[in-house]
């Protein structure tokens, strides 16, 4: 089995240029690069990568938690996670806590275990004082855990804001609006938020229907779904916090005979692949989940590097028309 000697004698160098570029440290020509690359590829080379964690004091992975991978949301954030990730040169574990605290805990133990150079949280369901003793490099999505650990999210006050408005603008006078349960204090009811004062400012009727505390069981709804549009049959217009209950919504329409968007028009959230895919394609305000995975992969590493960072990053969110409005 060929050695780092093997390699720095046929490329011609020394052992530590080889470290150097094996670690992406310091200056290295890209003639001695390739040189390095080409000894390693005849030889057949392969950097034992547990010496070399152990050397650097660092794994080279990221823990990403995410409430539900099967989410599109957390589906595409993961994805973009991981391609920034590699980038740099670093792996990801992926957990899906189903918003279960005792799995979160084992995920956390787990990359404990693996020794894991920072943890990026789509999902918490623990203690503060839990995440405060980790000592781990910790961005949050869309979630404000403590004081102390950075977060990213999207505008979601503006969101709310410009959903509410586009559907007054399109002539709706008693609007749905189907949001995750409020009581689990997330950054997301500031769409809520927004949506509320938006109608009450402009006197338009609205109804709010929460989801149970499992805000990702999509069994529930079309349930509340048909309830609240059969109770109101004069609703004209849904805001859904998501592009997948958005879709719900037009199921339930069409099997309530309503037309869409004559008869009931409708503004998701997220603005995920399938929004453009549904018949009729879903207007829905855009986050920017793309920058979120940048920013989030960008955050631990600075933090790696002992970088002062910003602890708030609110990212912006557009409204973006299509056939449901």
């Amino acid at each position: 089995m060929a050695t780092i000697n093997d390699v720095a004698a046929m490329a011609g160098v020394s052992v530590t240029t080889v470290s150097r570029v094996l670690n992406n440290r310091g200056y290295i020509s890209e003639a001695t690069r390739r040189k390095v690359y080409g000894a390693m590829e005849t030889l057949h080379y392969q950097p034992n990568e547990i010496a070399r964690s152990l050397l650097k004091k660092q794994s080279n992975l990221i823990g990403l938690i995410v409430p539900n991978v099967s989410h599109p949301f957390f589906g595409e954030l993961a994805s973009h996670v991981e391609f920034h990730a590699h980038r740099s040169g670093f792996k990801v574990l992926l957990c899906n806590s189903h918003l279960d605290p005792v799995k979160e805990r084992d995920y956390i133990e787990m990359m404990k275990r693996n020794r894991v150079d920072g943890i990026i949280m789509g999902s918490h369901t623990l203690e503060v004082e839990e995440y405060r003793n980790l000592r781990h490099p910790i961005v949050t999505v869309d979630r404000l855990i403590d004081e102390s650990i950075p977060y990213i999210s999207a505008d979601n006050y503006r969101g709310g804001e410009l959903a509410a408005q586009h559907l007054v603008d399109r002539g709706c006078r008693k609007i749905a609006h189907i949001c995750g349960n409020l009581e689990l204090q997330l950054l997301a009811n500031r769409r809520t938020d927004a949506f509320l004062e938006t109608v009450r400012r402009h006197g338009v009727q609205h109804v709010v229907v929460q989801t149970d505390m499992n805000v990702f069981d999509q069994n529930q709804y079309e349930e509340k779904l048909e309830a609240v549009l059969r109770e109101h049959p004069d609703i004209d217009g849904v805001f859904a916090t998501s592009d997948i209950i958005a879709a719900f919504a037009v199921k339930i329409c069409r099997r309530l005979g309503k037309e869409i968007p004559q008869d009931v028009r409708i503004v998701g959230y997220d603005d995920v692949n399938a929004a453009s895919w549904l018949h009729p394609a879903l207007t829905t305000i855009r986050q920017p989940i793309g920058e979120i995975g940048r920013l989030a992969v960008e955050l631990i590493l600075k933090q790696m590097d002992e970088e002062l960072i910003v602890r708030e990053h609110i990212l912006s969110v557009e409204l973006v028309q299509r056939e449901t409005t």
